[in-house]
């Protein structure tokens, strides 16, 4: 009896392993499961993916919108310099949206109105600031179309500065992370996205500073209820949420744990069975999977020496030149990876023929780790001149005489010695004679 429910036993595990699909390796994706329906994590100073999911649907961004009016606003304006409020900035706000209480005719700084464009998120700002800057909304959203297109975005057209829902006003999670990215390397931006209120000062219209904000991104605001509704995450750094009835829930969303920043994008998203925001608890449990299992690690310095080559057509003495790495190359790994385990692929794009000159691109050094790419390109180290007879002779005569001139040193040396030691015996033998 022991036998044979032992022979089942070895036959059902059988059949288990042999039914059951077997992969070596982990798919974040399968390791994550999101509320929302399109989401990216990204690693900051790499740039990589992590995580996504639909991440190139295009979609209404909603409010994160007003992270590339920031960015025109940041890299065309002083903080100090004072815009006015136009009637159309206030007046083509449609009732519902988000806005400042400005008033038509009331001056502010840039620094006022970019505090109350990304915390409380006015529709009414982000009019103003495209007004001051390009003379109107629509030149304004021209400058965001060449601006996401130099970043990278491919999937991204901005028609107005705030985000109200317009037609064909898109964008995807992928391209709001590179936007997102972009932005968090301005310092000003950085600290005023992770600013928790703020309150606009009396101004020439407004008589009292009264005009109180809260940030609506919930993750960087500390709670200490224990409860469920409670979505502060200590590590959070920013950066801009948005919603319409269009887009649903949105958020570009940043962390920074021990110098590892990560940025995540949703969009679409909705609460949960329990009326909780899908948003902010995805957000939280992306980031925790993203510290607890990712590192980053620099595998080549920027103006490394990778290798050294040959060049033909120069002088012998010439002919070998070194390979600079252009960028440095910081690579997103699994903590379990072993870089030990990395090898380059390195292409010569470049005949390696003199004349060469030194920082010319003569070819690429490209890793490939878990689906991502990293790249460089390969400089020449110096310059090398082509081949001629007067320089080879030079050389040879150079040669030449770096070799006489060590030969007469040596020689002169061991014939001023040999002299000196016949001077003394002689001088010996006489004293002792």
């Amino acid at each position: 009896m022991k036998k044979t429910c032992r022979i089942l036993l070895l036959l059902i595990l059988t059949l288990y392993f042999v039914l059951t699909p077997f992969t070596s390796t982990v798919n974040a994706n399968a390791e994550i499961s999101t509320y929302s329906p399109h989401v990216i994590l990204i690693e900051s100073s790499t740039g990589k993916t992590v995580y996504e999911k639909d991440a190139d649907a295009v979609l209404p961004p909603a409010s994160t919108t007003k992270i590339m009016t920031a960015i025109l606003t940041l890299e065309n304006c002083e903080l100090t310099d004072v815009a006015t409020v136009s009637h159309e900035a206030i007046y083509t706000v449609p009732i519902g949206y988000s806005h400042a209480n400005l008033i038509e005719g009331e001056k502010l700084t840039i620094d006022q109105l970019l505090h109350v464009l990304l915390i409380p998120s006015a529709n009414d700002a982000a009019n103003v600031l495209a007004e001051h800057i390009a003379g109107s909304v629509d030149s304004f959203s021209t400058m965001m179309n060449t601006k996401a297109k130099e970043l990278g975005c491919t999937n991204t057209n901005f028609v107005n500065p705030n985000g109200i829902e317009a037609e064909n006003h898109y964008s995807t999670a992928r391209d709001l992370a590179i936007i997102g990215r972009y932005a968090m390397q301005n310092e000003t931006f950085r600290k005023i996205v992770s600013t928790k209120s703020y309150t606009l000062p009396a101004t020439n219209k407004y008589a009292e500073a009264n005009r109180f904000f809260t940030n609506t991104n919930q993750l960087i605001l500390p709670d200490d209820r224990d409860s469920v509704d409670n979505y502060y995450y200590k590590y959070a750094t920013g950066i801009k949420t948005g919603y319409t009835d269009a887009a649903g829930e949105c958020i570009v969303a940043s962390a920074m744990k021990d110098d590892k920043e990560y940025i995540a994008v949703i969009l679409g998203g909705e609460s949960t069975e329990n009326g909780l925001s899908g948003r902010f608890i995805d957000c939280r449990k992306l980031f925790d999977y993203a510290f607890d299992n990712y590192k980053t690690y620099t595998i080549n310095e920027k103006n490394a020496v990778l290798k050294e080559v040959k060049v033909s057509n120069t002088s012998l003495f010439n002919s070998h030149l070194d390979l600079i790495v252009e960028d440095e190359i910081k690579l997103l790994l699994k903590n379990t990876t072993s870089t030990s385990d990395i090898t380059p692929v390195i292409e010569i794009t470049s005949d390696l023929v003199a004349p060469i000159t030194k920082n010319s691109v003569i070819g690429t050094i490209t890793y490939t780790v878990d689906g991502n790419t990293y790249t460089s390109n390969l400089l020449a180290g110096k310059d090398i001149s082509e081949y001629s007879f007067f320089n080879s002779v030079l050389s040879y005569g150079s040669m030449l005489l770096v070799l006489y001139c060590l030969y007469r040193l040596l020689t002169g040396k061991k014939k001023k010695t040999t002299k000196k030691k016949k001077k003394t015996t002689k001088k010996d033998n006489y004293m002792f004679w």
